[in-house]
């Protein structure tokens, strides 16, 4: 670790600015090689907190110096309810307090990207960069690698009610499906994890604290960035606030912004790249006038909660399982709340599936802000292929404001009608025998399986599955090697460079983003 007023005299190669999912790769990576200076800047604090190391206690981190505790602006097709926005503000970001589900997408999501422009990301294109950074617990295959920095494992708790849950899919119909990564994404199952030995395995554990005794490699906590600095048309660096003082970080080659989808468009309108016309209304003189913020993508959640009197994880936390998880690696503190679930198409005549489900062994209410009241399970459903764009723009030229976010969730028609099917999908699975045996009444469901019921039940409980993604897209906010259209030395790798959202959790792709970016700085 280091201090900012030594980091502000020292020279660097790269600063890459947050410390997230994407930015602990790219500083790892990039300091490989003993000739090339790295500075990585993070906002928030090391991840030292133990929640964030306990697999089944990520949801205790929201709204704690650990989350960036955002919220969104009235969302018109919610009928103006703000949602909840949590992302990670620490040492590994997001992966730090996600529930560690490790999909990589459909293959057709990258081969779109490359058909709409992306040149070098079409699928052979990244499949390389997912085997590199993979140690999958199969060992190597055609699908998966062994050797790579991130641990991903089978689930070490595997909840009877889960157990039921993929039954009860069976049931419906949905055939069971042993690898989501594998050749066929559609089907239920069990998630495989990035965990190590029953413990979260965040990119903060997998890159960075290997890369940490590297005298080349220099990391800055507690230090918010806010705003770049340039010579001439060139990044040359970033101005950071570290414990009230404002210190200049200077960069020799590049700058690379790894702040996630709401941060690093607002990181580069308080820098002047942005529409024009919004930057000069905050009296902020334009360098570079592309639509920074546009293009806001999500998957929307759907859940549903039903009571049972079988014993769910609300009772896990206990000095018995905390030491069964400390000492042995397993028990229901392993779990990552979201243990199944699956791919399913909607409608007939689709290449991909449209909707995702997790399932829960706990109840998980109120945007994951509210304490288990009873025994429950969960089962939420994702809208993988929204239509709906939405936009991160600044509420004022001060970097301590909080952005501006609207999603516009369900504002779309076949946002809309796509919910109707989702929410029926999960009716029908609740409705098996695998399930009816645990599920003994109703938490938070529809009033009935009408289309204006189902539509007003996804009104009022929709909330996000922290996947937001496309704020600086390849194409019109960066080129398909990430860098910034009109500036030079400057880059942005993470979820938000992506076109269009991948079908599935969104850590695994931003990993590869970020890998693929540390061989565009590189060269390779």
């Amino acid at each position: 670790m280091q201090d900012a007023r030594d980091a502000q005299h020292r020279s660097h190669d790269y600063i890459v600015v947050g410390a997230g999912s994407a930015g602990c790769v790219l500083a790892a990576r990039l300091s490989e090689d003993p000739g090339v200076r790295v500075l990585l800047v993070e906002a928030g604090p090391p991840d030292d907190a133990a929640e964030i190391h306990v697999p089944a206690a990520f949801a205790k981190l929201f709204r704690t110096k650990y989350d960036w505790d955002y919220t969104s602006e009235p969302e018109p097709g919610l009928g103006g309810r703000r949602c909840f926005l949590p992302r990670g503000k620490t040492f590994g970001g997001s992966s730090s307090m996600n529930a560690m589900i490790y999909i990589r997408g459909n293959r057709r999501d990258y081969d779109a990207w490359s058909a709409a422009g992306a040149k070098g990301w079409s699928w052979d294109e990244v499949f390389p960069y997912f085997l590199r950074a993979e140690d999958h617990h199969g060992g190597a295959s055609d699908w998966h690698a062994a050797g790579g920095p991130l641990t991903v494992s089978r689930g070490r708790s595997r909840h009877p009610l889960m157990t039921a849950y993929v039954e009860a899919a069976q049931e419906a119909g949905h055939p069971f499906t042993p690898d989501f990564n594998g050749p066929e994404q559609d089907g239920f199952g069990y998630y495989d994890l990035t965990q190590r030995n029953g413990l979260r395995c965040s990119t903060a554990d997998a890159y960075l604290r290997p890369a940490l005794a590297r005298p080349n490699l220099t990391v800055l906590s507690g230090a918010q960035c806010t705003r770049l600095l340039f010579s001439g048309e060139r990044a040359a660096g970033v101005e950071a606030e570290h414990h009230g003082e404002l210190v200049e970080l200077r960069a020799e080659r590049e700058v690379v912004l790894s702040a996630g989808a709401y941060n690093s468009p607002q990181l580069l309108m308080l820098s002047g790249i942005g529409i024009a016309a919004e930057l000069e209304a905050l009296d902020i003189a334009p360098r570079a006038d592309l639509p920074v913020g546009e293009n806001l993508q999500d998957h929307p959640h759907l859940p549903l909660i039903h009571l049972t009197d079988t014993e769910s994880l609300m009772t896990a936390m206990t000095p018995e399982n905390l030491a069964l998880l400390e000492a042995e690696g397993r028990g229901p503190l392993t779990s990552n709340a979201g243990e199944a679930g699956g791919f399913v198409r909607t409608l007939a005549g689709l290449d991909a599936p449209d909707v995702q489900i997790h399932a829960l062994p706990v109840m998980f209410h109120e945007e994951g802000l509210g304490a288990p009241a009873a025994h429950a399970f969960h089962h939420g459903a994702v809208l993988l292929d929204a239509t709906a764009r939405g936009k991160v723009s600044l509420r004022s030229a001060l970097p301590s404001a909080k952005p501006r976010i609207v999603h516009n969730y369900l504002s779309t028609e076949e946002d809309r009608a796509a919910a109707v099917r989702a929410l029926r999908v999960l009716l029908d699975i609740a409705d098996r025998p695998a399930l009816r045996a645990h599920r003994r009444s109703d938490f938070l469901a529809p009033r009935s399986d009408s289309d204006r019921d189902l539509l007003d039940f996804a009104r009022r409980e929709l909330h996000t599955l922290y996947h937001p993604a496309g704020t600086c897209a390849m194409g019109p906010v960066v080129d398909n090697e990430l860098r910034v259209h009109g500036v030079r030395g400057l880059r942005v790798a993470d979820a938000s460079v992506m076109p269009t959202l991948v079908r599935g959790n969104t850590n695994a792709p931003t990993i590869m983003i970020a890998e693929k970016a540390a061989d565009l700085l590189r060269g390779v």
